[in-house]
């Protein structure tokens, strides 16, 4: 969940030594000239990611929070495996520079990569970008065209089938975030117990095993809006950031996690506070248009939808109240998070009122 898309002053707990990433960098961009200028891109609520600056060219690195995190959940290695074995396969994702797995430098583990030149989406339009109905429909449709393009990437041949586990996806997926839900609990928490156990009793099987995002929504997307005028051409998706989260296993867990954030104007007015991208604006397709669209275009089987809906709701409130935790704890002081905790209320109760 993203408040912010825009790079702007580094936060005095992110901080690094800059000067050290510049002398590890210097060794293998050779060329770049004096200590890069540092800015923080504020979205984001798990791995951080900073715009260095130099004279001739913005290159972008991303690092885990500090403090110790579980691994699974901060695994650089990972982001940078993922980008580079889908990068002959599926041109949507960034060139990695270079990655440092030793702490000495900055503290943790880091790579670095291409910045790309393009419009992230944050809860609003930016100044000055326009986009008509017919362009929001379009740009709703690509969005949802790419998710189902990058779940048709061959993980054998891109080298990463390894990421996944095997059969019982699904199953681990419950299971997990059930346990990460209770081990960030607060005194404010609303009880997602009947929720958790609906998701334990009506849970499918596998339909496949894909490669995912693991977070797909508008901000972690650079897009080509196709000009300023809000007629202009079509929009398209240059390239996909923040890998951190994925991995093999069943499209489906991908695309309802996805249609979490998809909030549109016409949704009731407190899950309309969930929102966290610019699926609002008039054209843009709903939840269950952006479904049909994807089970049309990748031909996969779904026997009943609400699950997915429902642990979508589920997974989004878990990461919510994680964050949440942390910054009641003192963990984090980004004022990005201080409405979390009623942003898991509301998740929590929407996917209740879902369940029969």
């Amino acid at each position: 969940m993203a408040e912010s898309t825009a790079a702007g002053e580094l936060r005095a707990e992110d901080a690094f030594d800059v000067a050290a990433v510049h002398r590890w960098l210097d060794a293998r961009l050779p060329g770049l000239s004096g200590t890069p200028e540092v800015r923080q891109f504020g979205g984001g609520a798990s791995n951080l990611t900073f715009l260095l600056s130099y004279p001739d060219r913005n290159l972008v690195l991303r690092r885990p929070p500090h403090g110790t995190k579980a691994a699974s959940a901060h695994d650089m290695g990972r982001e940078v495996a993922v980008q580079r074995g889908l990068a002959p396969f599926w041109p949507m994702v960034p060139e990695v520079y270079g990655f440092c797995e030793d702490p000495s430098v900055i503290g943790s583990e880091f790579y670095v990569m291409e910045h790309l030149e393009g419009v992230i989406l944050g809860l609003e339009l930016p100044d000055g970008v326009e986009l008509g109905p017919a362009r929001a429909r379009m740009l709703g449709e690509t969005v949802i065209d790419t998710l189902a393009d990058l779940h048709g990437v061959d993980v054998e041949r891109a080298g990463l089938a390894g990421l996944g586990k095997g059969p019982g996806y699904v199953r681990r997926q419950v299971e997990g975030w059930s346990r990460r839900w209770r081990g960030a609990l607060t005194d404010d928490a609303p009880d997602a117990g009947p929720l958790m156990a609906w998701l334990d009793e009506r849970q499918p099987g596998d339909v496949a095993a894909r490669m995912l995002h693991g977070d797909w929504k508008l901000d972690n997307l650079v897009l080509d809006l196709g000009g300023l005028d809000p007629d202009g051409g079509a929009p398209r998706v240059v390239g996909v950031l923040d890998w951190e989260m994925s991995t093999v296993g069943d499209p489906l867990m991908d695309l309802g996690s996805s249609m979490a954030y998809w909030v549109t104007a016409d949704d009731e007015p407190f899950f309309a506070l969930t929102r966290r991208q610019a699926s609002h604006l008039p054209g843009m397709p709903t939840r269950e248009e952006m479904v049909a669209r994807y089970l049309e275009r990748t031909g996969l089987p779904v026997d009943d939808w609400r699950f997915y809906e429902v642990f979508g709701l589920f997974r989004l409130a878990v990461i919510a109240q994680q964050i949440w935790a942390r910054y009641r704890s003192g963990q984090t002081t980004n004022p990005a998070f201080k409405d979390f905790g009623g942003a898991v209320a509301v998740l929590v109760d929407r996917a209740a009122k879902l369940i029969p």
